[in-house]
């Protein structure tokens, strides 16, 4: 069943009111994030595809988001970069819905009304994007998080659990349109994003999804076991502490992020495009890269 860019298996399922979880890759999965999240739902819940944008390359720039050629049992198989989208029953009285959404690069219109449509077919109850990016904070102290739930109930939880409501004006995705199209048609609109630290750049940061599904947790009140990722997240920050002590230049600037952490400095919500660091930390930061581009001594 076509629904607007989307190609939708049949017979499509009976979802109760279901709620929506969207996370949009790369402008809000640093770290993956809300990939790992995500998976880890969908693994939970016995989630199965539903379908698939049916032209990917109508949105996508394949010299940027690049076929992966895998080869099985002797054969080759080319992936071609696509959105996709699964469905699974909930506990309580909704059902789920997860959108894996690569930013377009065209048509984002297009994509926009897809995902509008969807929404629509399936009476949405809950629109939430969710995932991390880089925040002010040190990998020494809980990780931030920053968001809005237009439930009022449902947010004053949230701020209970200290999710730091969002105030940020600047760039964003076309895709945050989505948000506006909900809200017009009366669905409940959620965001939620993880603060991670600037110069952590882990290609998958377990403490960034332990706190997400900590976060997610307290809001849906679902029993899905962390103490693996909360396993995986201490070892994996960890090593992070004893890179930290062979890097006098490190330790210094972890120090002085911690002051501003302590003093409440950095729980103000992140800026979409990045944080505002201290000018010694971005200088820091900016070595850092640098060297990671072959470009530093």
């Amino acid at each position: 069943m076509r629904i607007g860019a989307f190609e939708l298996q049949e017979p499509l399922p009976e979802l109760r009111q279901p709620h929506l979880l969207v996370v949009l890759r790369p402008w809000i999965d640093v770290g993956s994030v809300g990939t790992l999240a995500l998976n880890t739902l969908e693994d939970r819940f016995g989630a199965q595809e539903l379908g698939q944008l049916v032209r990917p390359g109508e949105f996508y720039d394949f010299t940027r988001y690049r076929p992966t050629i895998l080869r099985r049992e002797g054969e080759r198989h080319i992936i071609i970069p696509n959105s996709v989208l699964r469905a699974a029953k909930g506990q309580g009285g909704h059902d789920w819905l997860f959108l894996h959404l690569l930013e377009p690069h065209n048509k984002g219109e297009d994509l926009m009304e897809g995902v509008v449509g969807v929404m629509e077919r399936f009476h949405v109850r809950r629109y939430g994007l969710v995932g991390a990016m880089y925040g002010a904070g040190p990998h020494t102290r809980p990780l931030l998080a920053s968001g809005t739930v237009s439930e009022p109930q449902a947010h004053k939880e949230l701020e209970r659990q200290g999710l730091r409501t969002s105030s940020y004006e600047g760039p964003t995705s076309i895709m945050a349109m989505v948000t506006e199209e909900a809200r017009k048609r009366g669905v409940e609109d959620m965001s939620m994003l993880v603060q991670l630290p600037p110069y952590v750049r882990l290609e998958e940061d377990y403490k960034g999804q332990e706190t997400l599904l900590r976060y997610l947790g307290a809001l849906y009140h679902w029993d899905v076991d962390l103490a693996a990722i909360a396993k995986a997240a201490a070892d994996q920050y960890a090593e992070l502490d004893r890179a930290m002590q062979s890097d006098r230049q490190m330790r210094g600037m972890v120090r002085r992020m911690e002051e501003a952490y302590d003093s409440e400095g950095t729980k103000e919500s992140p800026r979409e495009g990045g944080s505002t660091l201290p000018q010694s930390v971005q200088e820091f930061l900016k070595d850092l890269g640098e060297e990671g581009d072959g470009k530093g001594g």
